[in-house]
């Protein structure tokens, strides 16, 4: 596909007229930003409405060896340009789909509360392809609520770690915990298929060593519900202990 394509479809899908102030935001991301260690994980801010990094974090360059200020100066084409052919169409399918079930299915006072995952493999200055997961807020919307501006936290795996495109939406509730509101596999791996978004929360949870009193309380639904939520999910996937469930999880890099 070529990058012109790219840029047709992602600018469809997060077309907009507003031009929203990121004064504020970028302050505090900076202010933030000289505290944070080098590590596997960098952040920017996005503006998809004229496809422009805003902000950069530092951490970029030590992750992926990009030049900043060239990123920041040619905007998305030159990052587009170094995904995973193979990647392309999944990675537009799948942010097309996060925008649709947004618009459709999430009232718009909901929205400030949401958060998208999303994954692909990129090349590295070194001509390496990684796996990126991109992790994305919403800091700002157009006059229909449709986000614009985002906050992109960016974790970098390695690209041995075999990992399918998924997308996923999750909404925080009123007891500060992340609801899966979406999920999509699209390369139709493990744990894509029979398990409910419910069940994923709580998988999640289980994998942080919860209880079910613990995972009831977050999720706010009752132990009973949990548990009935655990036997359901060892039946799905034909596995006997929730302990075999995380070896399984971690094993395979889910």
């Amino acid at each position: 596909m070529l990058l012109k394509q790219i840029k047709s479809i992602y600018h469809d899908i997060f077309k907009s007229y507003d031009n929203p102030s990121l004064t504020h935001h970028i302050k505090k991301i900076i202010e933030l930003d000289a505290y944070l260690p080098y590590s596997s994980t960098f952040f920017c801010i996005t503006n998809t409405q004229n496809l422009t990094f805003e902000f950069i974090s530092r951490n970029m360059t030590s992750c992926i060896g990009l030049d900043k200020d060239l990123l920041l100066k040619e905007g998305m084409r030159d990052f587009w340009n170094r995904i995973h052919p193979e990647d392309i169409e999944l990675w537009l399918k799948a942010l097309n789909d996060l925008m649709l079930f947004t618009l459709a299915e999430i009232p718009i006072n909901q929205r400030k509360h949401m958060n998208y995952t999303w994954n692909y493999r990129l090349k590295n200055a070194s001509g390496s392809y990684v796996n990126i997961v991109q992790n994305t807020t919403p800091l700002e919307f157009d006059a229909d609520m449709k986000p614009i501006i985002g906050l992109a936290h960016y974790t970098v795996l390695d690209a041995k770690i075999k990992m399918p495109i998924t997308a996923t939406a999750k909404l925080l509730n009123e007891n500060n915990e992340y609801e899966t509101k979406y999920f999509n596999n699209f390369s139709q791996k493990l744990l894509t298929n029979g398990l409910s978004n419910r069940e994923r929360d709580v998988i999640r949870l289980l994998t942080i060593n919860k209880s079910s009193k613990e995972i009831a309380e977050n999720l706010n639904i009752s132990p009973n519900t949990v548990d009935t939520h655990r036997r359901n999910i060892l039946k799905k996937l034909h596995i006997s202990s929730t302990g075999e469930l995380v070896g399984m999880l971690k094993m395979n890099k889910i």
